[in-house]
């Protein structure tokens, strides 16, 4: 075990060095820059306000100076929001994020696993050729695509939850669903192949043979298998959640670090893009990391196999 976290810890480390290099010379190939859609701003100033920014120096010192404050977790100020600093504008916009992708986890994670399970032990063909059409259909319908459809039906037809902001509880029903609903589908189609594979082993027979009661089989044995692969689905999972919330906080106009990524971007305000580019990179690792060790736990011969690698 020991060996397979520092393996680990080496590659995630490498991982997020290749995502801030990557990110930092896009970032630097966009063409434009913060100030140069200051209205009236004369020539002077705009080029002393580049060279005091550093945009005027190479592109390596730049890149070597980032790194030297990333090291001191210092990401800086903002260059369109005077005197704010990334870090504080990261910890005011996460706790929204947070809440909204956990919302959507919760909805997502164990609906789709009982859809799933359901649909295979039950084995209804019309339960699972509902099923296969929902997850082929959803799955087809991009996520702001469906957080449209929701504002206007439950929204403006209805008129049930507001249609955007943020407040209160039924403020996050609508983005929450919209984010939830495509991986639920997914999970469940996961599920329902998985659960369906693990009902014709012979283990299982062996258990319905011995007369022991299907619920019980399920929850005792072949769920715990079932929950093997869906458990290295979370890191990405939870990787589109965050990178979908970018498009539906600002479609919702929620105030989390999706919204003031998708704004960062649009003013080129390089402090903040890059900001918000590695906690979300140091996060989705982090991530990553607990549920490889998560999958462990469940299968104890997955590490044994990453390690002899």
């Amino acid at each position: 075990m020991k060996h397979y976290l520092f393996k680990k810890a080496i590659t995630l480390t490498l991982s997020l060095l290749v995502v801030v290099t990557v990110a930092f010379l896009l970032m630097k190939s966009a063409p434009g820059d913060p100030f140069q859609y200051e209205q009236a701003l004369p020539e002077e100033i705009y080029q002393q306000l580049a060279t005091q920014h550093g945009l005027r120096a190479p592109l390596l010192i730049q890149y070597v100076g980032y790194l030297k404050q990333l090291v001191s977790l210092d990401f800086g100020h903002s260059l369109i929001y005077k005197e704010r600093k990334v870090w504080d504008m990261i910890a005011d916009g996460f706790p929204t994020s947070a809440l909204l992708g956990f919302e959507a986890l919760f909805l997502c994670v164990p609906l789709g696993i009982f859809a799933g399970v359901t649909a295979a032990v039950l084995k209804r063909g019309w339960l699972t050729n509902s099923l296969i059409f929902m997850s082929v259909l959803t799955v087809s319908i991009p996520s702001f695509i469906l957080a449209t459809l929701l504002q206007y039906g439950f929204a403006i037809s209805l008129d049930w939850l507001p249609i955007a902001r943020w407040g209160s509880f039924f403020h996050t029903i609508l983005p929450a669903l919209s984010l939830a609903v495509m991986p639920m589908a997914f999970i469940a189609r996961l599920a329902f192949t998985r659960t369906a594979h693990e009902m014709k082993q012979s283990y299982v027979m062996a258990a319905i043979a011995k007369g022991l009661p299907l619920s019980y089989i399920v929850k005792a044995h072949v769920l715990r298998n079932v929950l093997v692969p869906i458990c290295g689905y979370l890191a990405p999972l939870i990787a589109n959640i965050l990178t979908g919330s970018f498009v539906i906080e600002k479609l919702f106009a929620i105030p989390g670090l999706g919204f003031w990524f998708v704004t960062s971007v649009l003013n080129r305000d390089y402090p903040l893009i890059m900001g918000i580019t590695v906690f979300y990179c140091f996060l989705i690792l982090m991530i990553t990391l607990i549920v490889d060790l998560l999958s462990a736990l469940l299968d104890p011969r997955l590490v044994r196999e990453r390690s002899a690698r």
